[in-house]
């Protein structure tokens, strides 16, 4: 069991700015709740001047009182595979923080830069609970993850008013929406018996049974 006020570092990898938030929102508060003394690296491949400050605005938003550090790259959107070892030189550099816990995007996500992320993430951070986020999207790529963190209604009524608040030029997308995240929470909260959950994607689990 994952107990959240024993993590020291967290490395939180986004492909673009409000991936991380999308797919973690609720367990970043959480996390920011149980255990203020953690550190956060927070990294981004992707992003305008302007989606920069909107992801460094959600990272405040999400993990109040949290020491945090960032690096936001501007990598092309939708081309992270041209850029094999520009993404691999970020996340090698991001292991250098030794964290305790890793949140990145799912390997089976269809959208080709959360995929890398996904699929580069376990060869950078090999000493680190791993677990992969999901992204609602018109694709329908969600998958059976197999790791749940339970949301009381408060923490993601919180999530939804942050992410609408934090990335405004994302309000005219027609999926961005309170239904699309609250809808995905509840679904996930049914298959855990809470009221709203966030899932995660696990290939790889240490069980420690000595003190």
């Amino acid at each position: 069991m994952l107990r959240l006020p024993e993590v020291r570092q967290v490395v939180l990898l986004g492909a673009h700015p409000d991936d991380i938030e999308i797919g973690a929102g609720g367990f970043l508060l959480t996390l920011a709740a149980a255990n203020p003394a953690v550190r956060v690296h927070y990294v981004l491949c992707t992003g305008t001047p302007s989606r920069h400050a909107e992801a460094a605005a959600a990272a405040a938003a999400f993990l109040p009182g949290v020491t945090r550090t960032a690096a936001l790259h501007t990598l092309p959107d939708g081309r992270l595979p041209g850029h094999w070892d520009e993404v691999k030189a970020i996340l090698d550099d991001a292991a250098g923080y030794r964290p305790d816990l890793v949140l990145a995007p799912w390997a089976g996500d269809a959208h080709q830069d959360h995929r890398l992320l996904g699929e580069l993430a376990p060869t950078a951070f090999r000493s680190a609970l791993h677990l992969q986020y999901e992204i609602p999207k018109w694709d329908g790529d969600l998958g059976r993850p197999n790791v749940y963190v339970p949301l009381t209604g408060e923490i993601a009524a919180a999530k939804v008013a942050h992410l609408d608040a934090c990335y405004a030029s994302q309000r005219d997308r027609d999926w961005w929406t309170e239904e699309t995240f609250r809808g995905l929470m509840r679904l996930r909260g049914i298959e855990c018996r809470a009221p709203y959950a966030e899932a995660f994607h696990c290939s790889k689990v240490t069980l420690q049974l000595t003190p």
